[in-house]
């Protein structure tokens, strides 16, 4: 390579910034789930909580932990769906801009 700059360098150089990138996406998309997971949380937990203390049926047949079952499942379903698009969209963007700077570095 030119300039002393030798080809094991530049690979760790680019691995060592993949893995930095990868950790940034990777959090970004906990944010992003934890962030839909309350909300999730708080919209489930609404309705749930009323409806045992308004229907009868409901009173007698969701003990607290079915409402906890409930409220915890649409939380946690928020979460990893949110994250993992979260992930996605930032891998995405990643390899169109990789794409982009192998077009300019080769002149294509």
């Amino acid at each position: 390579m030119a300039k002393g700059i030798d080809q094991q360098s530049l690979t760790e150089s680019t691995t060592d910034q993949r893995l930095a990138m990868a950790k940034q996406y990777s959090h970004e998309g906990v944010i992003a789930g934890a962030k839909a997971a309350v909300i999730a949380g708080v919209v489930t937990a609404i309705p749930t909580i009323a409806s045992v203390r308004r229907f009868s049926w409901a009173r007698a047949n969701l003990n607290y932990t079915a409402q906890a079952l409930i409220i915890s499942t649409a939380a946690g379903a928020a979460y990893f769906i949110v994250a993992d698009k979260a992930v996605l969209k930032s891998a995405r963007r990643n390899s169109i801009n990789n794409k982009d700077a192998e077009i300019q570095t080769f002149g294509a």
